[in-house]
């Protein structure tokens, strides 16, 4: 889980880099829906991983297992809803 959230992370760093440097959003489109696409699948296995270690506790709403339930419950909604990206860019 700790690779898939570090490589995420440092791709959203570069990407927030060239943004910076003024590269534009032309150019990142892609890229930035890539990265969307990336970071909710990485999100995905580590809700269902974390729900694995946690076991029974990770379906209930309270105690140790509540944040994970509810990154288990809403990580679908996250990525429904969130869609590619590309609307936001204006490449739609």
């Amino acid at each position: 889980m700790a690779r898939r959230i570090e490589s995420t992370h440092t791709w959203l760093e570069h990407m927030a880099a060239q943004m910076r440097a003024g590269v534009g959003q032309r150019q990142l489109g892609g890229q930035m829906a890539l990265l969307k696409v990336n970071a909710t699948k990485n999100m995905e296995f580590c809700a269902r991983e974390a729900s694995q270690i946690m076991g029974g506790s990770s379906y209930v709403r309270e105690g140790k297992g509540q944040i994970v339930e509810r990154l288990y419950r809403e990580v679908r909604v996250n990525a429904i809803g969130g869609g590619s990206g590309g609307g936001l860019l204006g490449l739609s």
